[in-house]
C-alpha cells in the first residue's frame, strides 16, 4: 500500500504521522524536539526524522511516496526548506530538507499552513471552499484558504494573521507593527498584561472562575481583542468558517462562547447570521496531517492507486 509520511516539526515535540493516501493513520507518535541539541554536528532533530523515515520504511516493507515537513517560519519557493525563522530552533533556517532525506521527494511548508490544510483535508474545514484559520498559542498565526486554495502570497508570507495591527498607539511587536493582534491575545505576552501574575491562559483562567478580578478583566481584553481580529479579517476574506487551534483554543466553551457574544457585537452579520466559529477537529495533529497532505498533492497517484487528490 501507498503511504505518505507527515512531520509536525515544533519547538518542543516532533509529531509522526504515516498515512495513506485516503489520509488513514497507521502510524502516530510523538518524541521530543531537542532543541539546540547536536547529533554528528546536524541538529537532533533531523536525525530523529531521519531515523523515523527510515524505521517506518522497514517496518512497512515499502518507501514512501513522500514526506512533508511542517515547521515555523517561511517555507522557500522551492519548499525544500525553511528560508526564514531567524531566533528560533537553531539549524533550522535554510536547512535543506530535500538534499537530507534524498532521494525520497519532501515538501516543507509553514506549519500554520499545514494546520488549515489538514483541517481541509481531514477536518473541520472538509468540504469547504473558503476558510480561515487561527492558531491561538503562545503567538497567533494562521492561514487562508480562499476559492479552494491556499493563499501563499509572493514570498510565503501570506497567513500571519497575529500581525494585524488593532492598535496603531500600541507598542511594536516582532514585526515591527504596533498594536498587533498576536500581542493583545498571545501567551508570550500575558505575563506583562497581567503585572507578572500569570504566564499561561489555564492559570489565568483557573484565577478567574474563583472571581478573581483581574483575571477576568484581562480574559475579557483578550476576547474582545481576539473578536475585533476575526471580523476584520472576516471583512477581508468572507470565509465559510474560522477555525481555532492551538494552546488556547483548547479553552473550549471558556473561549468559544464570549467570543461568540462579542462576535455578535462587532461582526458585520449578514442576513442576520454571523461566521461559524469552531475548534479544529483533528486538535495538535492538524499540521502533520497538513503535511502529509501537501506532501501528497506534490505526487502523482501511483499506478494501480486508484484514488487521486
Amino acid at each position: 500500500m501507498n503511504w505518505i509520511l507527515g512531520i509536525d516539526l515544533g519547538a518542543t515535540r516532533i509529531k509522526v504521522l504515516a498515512c495513506d493516501r485516503q489520509g488513514t493513520p497507521w502510524k502516530q507518535e510523538m518524541q521530543p524536539t531537542r532543541d539546540g541539541t547536536l547529533v554528528e554536528g546536524l541538529p537532533a532533530w533531523a536525525a530523529a526524522i531521519r531515523e523515523t523515515l527510515n524505521r517506518l520504511e522497514a517496518e512497512r516493507g515499502q518507501p514512501a511516496e513522500g514526506v512533508g515537513i511542517s515547521a515555523p517560519g517561511l517555507a522557500a519557493p522551492d519548499e525544500r526548506s525553511i528560508a526564514f525563522m531567524p531566533g528560533r530552533m537553531r539549524g533550522l533556517e535554510g536547512f535543506d530538507w530535500a538534499a537530507y532525506l534524498d532521494p525520497t521527494p519532501v515538501t516543507v511548508l509553514n506549519d500554520a499552513h499545514a494546520a488549515l490544510l489538514g483541517e481541509v483535508w481531514r477536518g473541520a474545514a472538509q468540504g469547504l471552499q473558503n476558510v480561515i484559520l487561527l492558531t491561538l498559542g503562545t503567538g497567533v498565526g494562521g492561514a487562508i484558504w480562499s476559492e479552494g486554495r491556499l493563499l501563499r502570497g509572493v514570498r510565503n508570507r501570506a497567513g500571519h494573521l497575529g500581525h494585524i495591527c488593532l492598535d496603531p498607539d500600541g507598542p511594536p511587536g516582532i514585526t515591527r507593527l504596533p498594536g498587533s493582534l498576536e500581542d493583545a491575545v498571545g501567551e508570550a505576552t500575558l505575563k506583562q498584561r497581567t503585572g507578572g501574575r500569570f504566564e499561561t491562559t489555564q492559570a489565568l483562567l483557573e484565577a478567574a472562575s474563583r472571581g478573581d478580578a483581574q483575571a477576568a478583566q484581562v480574559w475579557r481584553r483578550s476576547i474582545r481583542a481576539l473578536a475585533c481580529g476575526i471580523a476584520s479579517l472576516i471583512n477581508v476574506c468572507d470565509p465559510e468558517r474560522v477555525v481555532l487551534a492551538g494552546g488556547i483554543a483548547e479553552a473550549g466553551a471558556s473561549l468559544l462562547a464570549p467570543l461568540q457574544t462579542e462576535l455578535d457585537r462587532v461582526e458585520w452579520q449578514l442576513a442576520g447570521s454571523g461566521v461559524e466559529i469552531v475548534k479544529a477537529r483533528l486538535g495538535e495533529w492538524s499540521g502533520a496531517f497538513g503535511a502529509a497532505w501537501e506532501a501528497l498533492r506534490r505526487r502523482p497517484p501511483a499506478a494501480g492507486a486508484g484514488t487521486t487528490v
